[in-house]
C-alpha cells in the first residue's frame, strides 16, 4: 500500500478488523462526497519518509479541508496553493530561529526527505468540514504509528503543536527521544507559546548532540 519498509512495519496493524472497516469507510465516502487529500496521496507521509529515515516527527490533526491544499503531508500545502496561517505563523518562527529565508511555497516535501515524517492523526476529511473524518479509526491506526516510532532505538525528535497533539505524549515513553511541545502556531495560539519556542534549532542540538545529521530546514524556491 505504502511501497517501503513501513508496509512491513505496518502489515499487523493494517489486517486487523478495525482498520479494514476504516477502509470501507473511506471508500464509500470517497465515492459520494469530496474528500481531501486525493486517495492516492493519503499515505504520502509515509511514502516520502520511510521508517529507517525517520529522525522527526512533526504531528498535526487532520488534513486541510479546502480546495487543492491538502496532499498527505501535516501543515503542508501543494505548489502553488496560497500558506494557510498556521503555515506562515511556523515559516516566521523558523526565521527567527534560525535565520532560514521564508519560501515562497508552502510544500514541506523537502522537510520529509530530511526525515521529518508529517503525520496527521486523521489522514482525510471532507471538503470544508474540519474533523468530519475523526473517531472513525484513524486515531487508532496513526496512535500504532507513534508507538512502532517509539520503539527505534535510534533517538527521535517528536514535535508536537497545540494540546491535541500533546495528548499524544502518552505513546512517547522511550527515554531515547526528545519531545519538544508548546502552543499551536495557529493565529488564536501563536503568541502564547509558539512564537519563541525554538522548535527547529532545538531539534537540531538534539540530532546533534546524538551524532545525527542535522535536518536542513530551509526550503528554496
Amino acid at each position: 500500500m505504502i511501497g517501503n519498509d513501513w508496509d512491513e512495519i505496518l502489515k499487523d496493524e493494517m489486517d486487523k478488523p478495525y482498520f479494514k472497516e476504516l477502509i470501507n469507510f473511506i471508500e464509500e465516502e470517497y465515492k459520494e462526497k469530496t474528500i481531501y487529500p486525493k486517495k492516492t496521496e493519503i499515505f504520502n507521509a509515509f511514502r516520502f519518509t520511510p521508517y529507517k529515515d525517520v529522525k522527526v516527527v512533526i504531528l498535526g490533526q487532520d488534513p486541510y479541508h479546502g480546495i487543492g491544499q491538502a496532499h498527505g503531508l501535516s501543515f503542508s500545502v501543494q505548489e502553488g496553493i496560497p500558506k494557510p496561517p498556521s503555515l506562515v505563523n511556523i515559516f516566521k518562527e523558523l526565521h527567527d530561529d534560525l535565520g532560514c529565508k521564508i519560501p515562497s511555497t508552502g510544500c514541506l516535501i523537502p522537510w520529509a526527505k530530511e526525515g521529518v515524517l508529517l503525520l496527521n492523526a486523521v489522514l482525510t476529511v471532507e471538503k470544508d468540514k474540519a474533523a468530519s473524518h475523526s473517531n472513525h479509526g484513524w486515531e487508532t491506526f496513526t496512535n500504532a504509528v507513534i508507538q512502532k516510532l517509539n520503539e527505534k532505538d535510534e533517538p527521535l525528535v517528536f514535535i508536537l503543536w497545540g494540546s491535541y497533539a500533546r495528548s499524544k505524549k502518552a505513546f512517547i515513553t522511550n527515554k531515547r527521544h526528545c519531545i519538544i511541545e508548546s502552543s499551536h502556531p495557529s493565529p488564536l495560539s501563536a503568541y502564547n507559546g509558539f512564537f519563541g519556542s525554538r522548535p527547529f534549532s532545538k531539534t537540531n542540538q538534539f540530532l546533534i548532540s546524538n551524532n545525527r545529521k542535522p535536518i536542513h530546514w530551509e526550503i528554496g524556491d
